[in-house]
């Protein structure tokens, strides 16, 4: 019997020893983590990030790049279409066109993508001064120095499968000793309006030289993009470019070869 109940006192204290080891192995893997991941959890229970200029400008135009443009993609590249046609709501400016009958249209836009990037540049200027001075705002409530100087226009380059706008300004703060320098600010707007316009200039080639074009062409082509064309009575295309995977759309309007009523084909 007391042999039986030493047995059991060592399985017992056994035991001890085992759960022991188990809680050191957890308290180690605990502070290792907390080691590794302690930035992170410092953000989240208040500790402050720090807000630089490009972060703030990005946040606070970026919502605003992304309504220009597809503005004035649903608008045929212009912010307040002057020669368009009114289609489902929009005004879809003609980007082609001929008055009479039984002629080819003449470009209206034939640098289209110059035209489309000042248009961007106009349609986000007035935010864009609201939040460079907000940015001034910020870093001198929290006591810093800053001056923001503008050394020229402002852009907005199309490139493949992006929009990017860049703002061409000096930012120098300071703070006791500290001084931090910044040549250029930018945002980037992932966007197919490079692809869209440069479908839209070969389809205007063929507007301007045949008088009409064929659409299933360009999407055998590019698998991704879908081209719509929808003629209306009075002898107007209406074409309505999309990415299929959903990055944009851009339609135009263009008026070629157009037949009198009841000669159409």
């Amino acid at each position: 019997m007391l042999e039986k109940e030493g047995n059991v006192y060592s399985k017992s204290k056994r035991s001890q020893v085992t759960v022991f080891i188990i809680i050191a192995v957890l308290i180690i893997a605990a502070a290792i983590l907390i080691y590794i991941f302690w930035p992170k959890i410092g953000g989240i229970i208040g500790e402050k990030t720090e807000v630089t200029p490009e972060s703030f400008i990005r946040n606070c135009l970026e919502d605003t790049v992304d309504s220009v443009v597809g503005n004035i993609s649903m608008q045929g590249g212009s912010l307040n279409p002057e020669h368009f046609y009114m289609y489902k709501g929009n005004k879809i400016e003609y980007l082609c066109y001929a008055e009479a009958y039984y002629e080819k249209c003449t470009m209206q836009q034939p640098m289209l993508y110059k035209n489309v990037g000042e248009e961007i540049i106009t349609g986000i200027k007035e935010k864009e001064e609201f939040c460079f001075d907000e940015l001034k705002k910020e870093y001198e409530s929290q006591g810093y120095s800053i001056t923001i100087a503008n050394n020229g226009a402002t852009t907005a380059e199309l490139l493949p499968q992006r929009v990017l706008v860049n703002f061409d300004r000096t930012i120098i703060i300071n703070k006791g000793d500290t001084k931090k320098t910044i040549n250029g600010l930018k945002i980037i707007l992932n966007n197919n309006l490079y692809e869209h316009i440069g479908i839209t200039t070969s389809i205007l080639g063929y507007e301007t030289n045949l008088g009409d074009s064929e659409t299933t062409t360009y999407m055998n082509i590019y698998p991704d993009l879908k081209v719509e064309k929808y003629k209306q009575g009075e002898g107007t295309t209406i074409y309505i470019l999309t990415n299929r995977e959903g990055n944009g759309v851009f339609q135009f309007a263009s008026r070629s070869m157009a037949w009198p009523p009841g000669y159409g084909i």
